[in-house]
């Protein structure tokens, strides 16, 4: 799998890792669990110390989900918003587990919160990876119908990243839900185009679109595995690249 890091471009990198909001849950059935936040943090550090540029985006799926808020009746933008309030307690979480491991972290939302957090400022948080910090982009886009997955593709290009990492519950993308269907097979390389023609949904349209006119690729792994993301920027892990060859 060697030929799998070749996209990322030579040292240093500097990468967007977007981790979905229930894999913050661990074990549990919602909220977040600080064991499984610290499992993270070191996997974190550990692609820090190797040289990386980090910057994070995380859901808030474990909190409160916008489009399921308006399935059962909520106007869409008031739960949009509550979504992306999930996505700063989540980022602070986070930001608590990075740091007590000693690692210097800023949380930047795309909605003022200064009490908390900083306002999302580009060249600013160019200026903390430069100096080693890792970065993680709060309140996705900072308006409703944008999910965290457009927010993650936006940061990224924004970041000139030469790649966006999508941590899941499952090791790439298959054929169908492997959860759901045992028989599904995972793909090893796609393009940009297969995933929107085959609906294959590892992220919604428009952050696969703004991928592509962007050239960056997007790998997808398993988050819950520890140590999964060193081995997948070693080019050893198991993941699924979608690129554009």
């Amino acid at each position: 799998m060697d030929d799998l890091i070749k996209p990322f471009g030579p040292k240093p990198r500097r990468i967007l890792l977007k981790i979905s909001g229930e894999a913050l849950m661990g074990d549990g059935q919602f909220g977040i669990d600080q064991e499984t936040c610290l499992g993270f943090a070191r996997d974190v550090k550990a692609a820090r110390d190797s040289g990386i540029e980090l910057c994070l985006v995380i859901g808030g799926g474990n909190i409160f989900r916008g489009i399921s808020g308006a399935a059962k009746g909520m106007e869409r933008a008031t739960a949009d918003y509550m979504g992306m309030l999930a996505t700063i307690m989540n980022a602070l979480a986070l930001q608590g587990a990075l740091e007590s491991i000693g690692v210097h972290t800023r949380v930047q939302s795309a909605i003022p919160m200064q009490t908390v957090c900083e306002p999302y400022i580009r060249r600013r948080a160019m200026r903390h990876m430069e100096k080693g910090r890792i970065v993680i982009f709060a309140a996705g886009v900072g308006s409703p119908f944008f999910t965290t997955d457009s927010g993650a593709a936006l940061r990224a290009a924004e970041m000139g990243c030469d790649a966006l990492l999508k941590g899941t519950g499952v090791d790439g993308v298959y054929t169908a839900d492997p959860k759901c269907y045992p028989k599904a097979t995972r793909y090893d390389r796609l393009t940009y185009t297969e995933v929107l023609a085959k609906d294959l949904k590892v992220m919604d349209a428009s952050a696969v679109s703004m991928m592509r006119d962007s050239a960056i690729p997007i790998i997808v792994f398993n988050i819950r595995q520890p140590g999964r993301l060193a081995e997948v920027l070693a080019g050893t892990g198991v993941c699924t690249v979608i690129t554009d060859f």
